[in-house]
């Protein structure tokens, strides 16, 4: 036992004279890992088309049942991915998610992806509830698609607390 208290105080003081390496966090960020996980992202073809194709594969998979989504069937005048089916309204409980990356992998199109971006502090839980709008990655100069049309009802499957 007093070899293991000598050994943590020579430790401390090794530490005591040495230089900090305090980062000043909003000014300077550290670099991230490469494989690190952050914020979900839904991605589009070259064409603007979204990728998802509604399987919910990524719901079925998910451990902690923070995806929600609902699949509509494309038509001709209408068309928002690919295939046969779109997702009509995807929303994903970040509050809940335990970003284990399962949805990525399981993603037959990677249309899902679990991005860069790691900060996203909010003061309402209700702001964790990312929805379609909020996930998928913007037009740059992808061409125009025609607008989704809004649900009269659009209630959300997923179960949200009543934290204030």
């Amino acid at each position: 036992m007093i070899v293991e208290l000598i050994q943590g105080f020579s430790l401390t003081l090794r530490r005591l004279f040495s230089r900090p390496i305090t980062v000043q966090y909003p000014e300077q960020k550290r670099p991230s890992v490469p494989r690190a996980r952050g914020l979900h992202r839904l991605e589009r073809h070259e064409n603007g088309l979204e990728r998802c194709i509604g399987c919910g594969l990524c719901a079925a998979v998910c451990p902690a049942q923070c995806i929600y989504l609902e699949a509509a069937e494309n038509t001709e005048e209408q068309r928002y991915s690919p295939g046969e089916r779109y997702c009509k309204i995807y929303e994903i409980n970040e509050f809940r998610c335990i970003f284990c990356g399962y949805c990525e992998e399981v993603c037959p199109v990677d249309a899902i992806i679990l991005g860069p971006q790691m900060e996203f502090s909010m003061d309402n839980p209700k702001n964790f509830i990312y929805d379609k709008e909020r996930l998928l990655v913007a037009l740059e100069s992808k061409g125009k698609l025609p607008a989704v049309p809004e649900a009269d009802s659009r209630s959300s499957g997923l179960v949200t607390s009543s934290v204030s």
